[in-house]
C-alpha cells in the first residue's frame, strides 16, 4: 500500500429491465450489449454485490473467475472496484483471472467464502460478436438458487447509483498479495491472486484414485487419449492433471492455450463443434478422447473411431461404476438426480442399485439443496454436464478422470464399456431439437397452446400405429418440482408426453443465452433387445431426405390429428397443416448430432409432426436470429413460464 487511500466513489445510473437472471444467478447476453450499454455491467454487479445482507458482506471472502473470453480482464477489473467499494474484505482471483466454474465452486467451498463471481457466457462464443455473462455463485459454491436470482432481478429494476473504486488497479499475473487502503474503510482490502489449478487439484486427489489412472496412462499397456480444451479456461487444467500429474504425454492435450475469441471456435464439447478432437479420434490411434467447454463444466466422452457416448449414457454408466471410485466406496451412494429433459436411462440404474432418484427442472441450482441435504451424490443432466457432491457444479474434468477411473478399473473400452451397459440395462435413444433466437411472446403462446393440447384429459389412452409399432399415450402433464428439502414448488418447467412403452416426448423453454428464447424439443425412446442396440444415428443425408420427400412426409401426416386433434380450432392454425407450405421451415433446425436421433420411426415422425404446430407460430426473421433488441426491450402482460 503506498500514496493516498484510494477514493469510494457513488456514481448514478439508471436501471435496465432485462437484467432478470435466467437461472442460477446468470446473465448472458451479447458481449457488445456488456461493452456498449453504458453502466450495464456495473449495474448487474451491484445488483449481486447488494443481494448479499449488509451485515454478511462486510469484511467477506469472495472468490472471481473468468474463463478467459473477451472482456473477461476489463470486467474483472470492475468486479474488484466494486466489491472493493461494496465492503468486501478479500477477493481471491485466479492468476491472469481464470478460474473454471468448478475451480470456484471448489475455492468458495475450501476458505468459506460468501460466495463467487463466475465471468463465463458457458458453451457460446466468445470474442467482440460473441457472447459474454456474468454469473454468481453462493456459499455453498452452487448457482444461486431461484430465490437470490429474484431478489438481484429486483434490485436491478430499481437500482439508482453504484459504488464503485475507479483509480484502484490490480496486477493479474503476480501471484500472491495485493494490498489497497481505501477512503473510509479502517482494514485494507486485499486481493489475493492464485494458482488457478492448485487448490483444485488437491481436492481431485482426494476423491479419485490418480496412482490407478496414471497406471493407465503410463503404464505397459498405456492407453492413448486425446483431450482438446477448446481454447478455453481448461488448457491449464488438462496440462497441470492430466500431463504432469498423471503422466500423459503432453501431446495428448490440444487446444490448451485460454484465447478471448476460443481460436474463432464455438468452445460447445459436441460432435458440432469439437470436429479436430472427433477427427483424430475417427483415425483410431487414441483409445479415449474428451473435450471440454469454455469454463469446464461440460465435457464430451468419444471412444476409439469416434464411438460417442451420449450425456445420459454417460451419467448412467458413470452411476452403475462407482464402486470403481474411492470417494463412493468411503461415502457410500445416498441418490442420483438428474434434470426432467435427461434420458430415463439413471432411473433403471438407480432401482438395480435400490437409490432414489431425484427429477428435477433444468438447472444445477436444484440439485444444491439435495446435495446439502445428504439426499444425493451424483446428478448430472443431457446438455453434457455431470458432477457429485465433492463440489455443487458439474465438473467436466472430474467427470473425465471418472471415466478414465472406470476403464483402469474394467480393463475394457470405452465402447466395451457401453455396450456392456446397454446389454444389462438397455439402450435409451435420444435426440434433442432447438429452435432458436424465437421472440418471448411466440413461446408464450407456443407453450400455452401445446399444453392445453396435450394435457386435455381424452389425450391420455391415444393411440396410433407406425408400421408394426403402436404408441399409447400414457401421461401428460406440465411438470413442476417440489423441492423435497424445503418444499419450494417450481412450476410450468416443460410439457411432457409419456407412451406407455416409456418413450416420451418434452418440450421445454430455455432463455439462457439472451432475452431471446430458445424452444427444446426432447424425444426418448427405449430399447430392451440386445438386436436393436445398434441402430446408426440418422445420417445427415437421410436428415436431409426427410426433411424434403414430400410424399414421406404425405403419408405420415395422418398421426397429425392424432397429436394435435382440435389443432384447426386453434388461433392462426386453420389452412396452415400442409407439408408443402411447411418445408423451408426445416432449415431452421439446429440437431444435435451422435446417436441422439430415435430408432423408432414412428417416434421420430411423432416428433416431425409436432415441429408443423410450430411452424405455425414462427416468424422466419425470429428463426434467423435478427439484431438483439435494446435494453429497454420488454413483452409486456406475457406471464413469466
Amino acid at each position: 500500500m503506498e500514496g493516498s487511500p484510494i477514493p469510494v466513489l457513488t456514481v448514478p445510473t439508471a436501471p435496465y429491465e432485462d437484467q432478470r437472471p435466467t437461472g442460477g444467478g446468470g446473465l448472458r447476453r451479447p458481449t457488445s450489449l456488456f461493452e456498449g450499454q453504458r453502466n450495464y455491467l456495473p449495474n448487474f454487479i451491484q445488483s449481486v454485490l447488494s443481494s448479499i445482507d449488509l451485515r454478511d458482506r462486510q469484511g467477506c471472502t469472495m472468490v472471481v473467475g473468468s474463463d478467459g473470453r473477451y472482456f473477461s480482464k476489463t470486467a474483472t477489473e470492475i468486479v474488484v472496484q466494486m466489491a472493493a467499494a461494496n465492503g468486501i474484505g478479500r477477493l481471491i482471483i485466479g492468476q491472469n483471472g481464470i478460474l473454471s466454474t468448478p475451480a470456484v465452486s471448489c475455492i468458495i467451498r475450501k476458505i468459506k467464502a460468501a460466495g463467487g463471481i463466475i465471468l463465463t457466457a458457458s458453451h457460446c462464443p466468445g470474442g467482440p460478436g460473441g457472447e459474454f455473462g456474468v454469473k454468481f455463485n453462493v456459499a455453498n459454491g452452487g448457482p444461486a438458487p431461484d430465490v437470490v436470482s429474484d431478489k438481484i432481478y429486483q434490485i436491478s429494476k430499481t437500482i439508482e447509483e453504484y459504488a464503485i473504486c475507479p483509480d484502484l488497479r490490480i496486477d493479474l499475473s503476480r501471484l500472491g498479495r495485493q494490498e489497497f487502503d481505501l477512503e473510509n474503510k479502517f482494514k485494507p482490502f486485499r486481493v489475493e491472486i492464485v494458482d488457478p489449478v492448485d487448490i483444485y487439484l488437491n481436492l481431485l486427489r482426494t476423491v479419485l484414485d490418480f496412482h490407478a489412472i496414471k497406471s493407465l496412462l503410463t503404464g505397459p499397456s498405456q492407453l492413448k487419449i486425446r483431450v482438446d480444451a477448446m481454447h478455453g479456461v481448461m488448457g491449464p487444467y488438462v496440462r497441470k492433471v492430466l500431463c504432469d500429474e498423471l503422466g500423459a504425454p503432453a501431446n495428448s492435450a490440444i487446444n490448451c492455450v485460454p484465447l478471448e475469441d476460443f481460436g474463432g471456435q464455438h468452445p460447445d464439447p459436441n460432435l458440432t463443434y469439437a470436429t479436430t478432437l472427433l477427427e483424430a479420434m475417427k483415425g483410431g490411434e487414441y483409445g479415449f478422447g474428451a473435450a471440454f467447454d469454455a469454463d469446464g463444466d461440460r465435457y464430451m466422452i468419444l471412444g476409439q473411431n469416434g464411438f460417442f457416448v451420449s450425456p445420459s449414457d454417460s451419467l448412467a454408466i458413470i452411476a452403475a461404476n462407482l464402486s470403481c471410485i474411492p470417494y463412493f466406496r468411503q461415502m457410500g451412494i445416498r441418490g442420483f438426480g438428474r434434470s426432467m429433459p435427461t434420458s430415463t436411462a439413471l432411473d433403471r440404474v438407480a432401482k438395480s442399485m435400490k437409490v432414489p432418484v431425484y427429477e428435477t427442472p433444468a438447472g444445477w441450482r436444484f440439485f444444491s439443496n439435495l446435495m446439502d441435504s445428504g439426499r444425493c451424490n451424483l446428478c448430472g443432466e443431457e446438455s453434457f454436464g455431470t458432477g457429485s457432491d465433492h463440489l455443487r457444479e458439474k465438473d467436466g474434468l472430474w467427470a473425465v478422470l471418472v471415466w478414465l477411473s472406470i476403464i483402469a478399473a474394467r480393463k475394457q473400452s470405452v465402447e466395451e464399456i457401453v455396450r456392456d451397459h446397454w446389454a444389462k440395462f438397455g439402450r435409451h435413444y435420444y435426440c434433442r431439437f432447438d429452435y432458436e433466437g424465437l421472440d418471448p411472446k411466440t413461446t408464450y403462446y407456443i407453450m400455452r397452446d401445446l399444453e392445453a393440447l396435450v394435457t386435455d384429459k381424452s389425450f391420455i389412452g391415444q393411440q396410433f400405429a407406425v408400421g408394426s409399432h403402436v404408441y399409447s399415450v400414457a401421461k401428460t402433464d406440465s411438470f413442476e418440482y417440489v423441492d423435497p428439502v424445503d418444499g419450494t414448488v417450481t412450476k410450468k418447467q416443460g410439457l411432457r408426453i409419456i407412451f406407455s412403452d416409456a418413450s416420451r416426448l418434452i418440450f421445454r423453454l430455455s432463455s439462457s443465452s439472451g432475452v431471446r428464447a430458445t424452444l427444446r424439443l426432447y424425444a426418448e425412446s427405449y430399447e430392451r433387445d440386445p438386436s436393436g442396440h445398434d441402430q446408426e444415428p440418422q445420417k445427415e443425408e437421410t436428415r436431409n431426405k426427410l426433411w424434403s420427400d414430400i410424399e414421406i412426409w404425405t403419408h405420415t401426416l395422418p398421426l397429425l390429428h392424432i397429436v394435435f386433434r382440435g389443432a384447426e380450432n386453434t388461433p392462426g392454425m386453420a389452412g396452415h397443416l400442409t407439408v408443402c407450405e411447411k418445408l423451408p421451415w426445416f432449415g431452421i433446425w439446429q440437431i444435435l448430432p451422435g446417436p441422439s436421433v430415435c430408432h423408432r420411426p414412428g417416434l421420430f415422425r411423432v416428433l416431425m409432426t409436432i415441429s408443423l404446430f410450430l411452424a405455425n407460430y414462427c416468424d422466419p426473421i425470429s428463426f434467423q436470429g435478427s439484431a438483439e433488441p435494446s435494453h429497454s426491450h420488454r413483452t409486456e402482460n406475457i406471464p413469466d413460464s
